[in-house]
């Protein structure tokens, strides 16, 4: 008897999946994450696939249907955190407030202020 091919994914996947794969007659393995932590890190980690596909769109339709994805990660993300939408808008308004858009477009290549903090990885000290 011959052996089925298999390609091991190990990652949370939208409710559909299963379905759809199934629906072509073949075979999966899924199980349902029942410990909320899991399920909360599993997400975290859905957020980072799914920034990084964002960031790999080169086109508009590519853009807007990746984007999608990460608001469907984001939205779940905030109802298991029980965020209301008006926290969300609150917290949002508070961001730009104290950060500001991206209207200028500035782009940072250095700053003598050593104690500002970002979330890349630092790319040197000049």
């Amino acid at each position: 008897m011959a052996m089925e091919k298999r390609v091991y994914y190990n990652k949370l996947v939208r409710d559909l999946i299963k379905d759809r794969i199934e629906g072509k007659g073949e075979t999966c393995s899924v199980r349902t994450i029942d410990d909320v932590q899991e399920f909360q890190q599993e997400l975290l980690k859905k957020v980072i696939e799914e920034g990084h596909a964002v960031a790999n769109s080169r086109s508009r339709e590519k853009f807007l249907e990746e984007y999608c994805d990460l608001m469907v990660v984001l939205d779940a993300l905030t109802d298991l955190l029980e965020l209301s939408e008006a926290e969300v808008k609150e917290a949002m308004e508070h961001n730009i407030a104290r950060k500001g858009k991206y209207t200028y477009r500035h782009f940072l290549e250095w700053s003598a202020d050593v104690t500002y903090e970002s979330n890349e990885t630092p790319q040197g000290v000049r």
